[in-house]
């Protein structure tokens, strides 16, 4: 979702391409000017006339919150006492909540001093996110080795993975095409992955979703913490209509 220098590749004619998003009209899910960066999280896709003042962000946010909620009330008031295992899903649901931000945040930008900011902001926010799912794979990885549990047993491991690998190609990616674009032989080179990019991060996103979802499916959640298989699909859903809809065609060459 980075890009390498912020300016875009498409110059439209009328400027109504560059902000037209899947899902409504040009214009919605757009940064205004000088507006705060902080309203990018919630702008979007005005789908419903309860909507209309901020936008289908907001879903995507009440999906960040329920989740976090969800599986911290869940460790809180239903796992005692306090063991290392406990880390992994406090870590990796505060680490997918930031995720969100840090695609939120950016995908308004359309203009050169917007998307300098908003990457900055992207960066950072993806940075803190991955060091929360660090922190979150060493807890689990080292619990299971303490009590000689065995490894990638489950779904949800295995997906967890496949994220894991996924999540440090792509801020790879995304760091060196925005800092060190002649790494693919020059800055045009880098350009023409950024929708590639992008692409990769959304679908990233899904993987996030689903190994979340998994871990319902769990053996320590179906004996102690009792999150629920639905519940999740409708945060998740959540997560989908908050997010998706803002995403801008251009920036994915359609």
């Amino acid at each position: 979702m980075a890009s390498a220098t912020g300016i875009p590749q498409h110059v439209p004619g009328t400027g109504q391409d560059d902000t037209e998003p899947l899902l409504g009209r040009p214009g919605d899910a757009t940064q205004q000017g000088e507006a705060p960066m902080a309203k990018n999280l919630i702008i979007g896709s005005k789908m419903a006339k309860l909507m209309q003042s901020s936008g289908t962000g907001v879903l995507a946010e009440a999906a960040a919150v329920l989740l976090v909620a969800s599986v911290w009330a869940a460790i809180f008031l239903n796992a005692q006492p306090f063991f290392l295992f406990w880390v992994h899903p406090l870590a990796q649901s505060l680490g997918l909540a930031i995720l969100i931000q840090g695609i939120l945040v950016l995908q308004p930008t359309h203009t050169a001093s917007q998307k300098k900011v908003g990457q900055k902001v992207h960066a950072g926010l993806n940075i803190s996110a991955l060091a929360c799912f660090i922190v979150g794979v060493v807890a689990i990885e080292v619990n299971k080795s303490k009590n000689n549990m065995p490894h990638f047993h489950s779904v949800h491991a295995y997906l967890g993975v496949t994220a894991s690998i996924w999540q440090i190609i792509q801020a790879l990616v995304g760091f060196t095409m925005y800092a060190t674009p002649r790494l693919y032989g020059s800055e045009a080179n880098a350009k023409k992955i950024w929708k590639y990019h992008r692409i990769s991060g959304y679908g990233l996103l899904l993987l996030y979703a689903a190994t979340v979802t998994a871990a319902t499916q769990t053996d320590y959640n179906l004996d102690v913490l009792g999150l629920r298989l639905w519940a999740m699909i409708a945060i998740f859903v959540l997560l989908i209509l908050g997010v998706y809809p803002r995403i801008k065609k251009h920036k994915l060459g359609l």
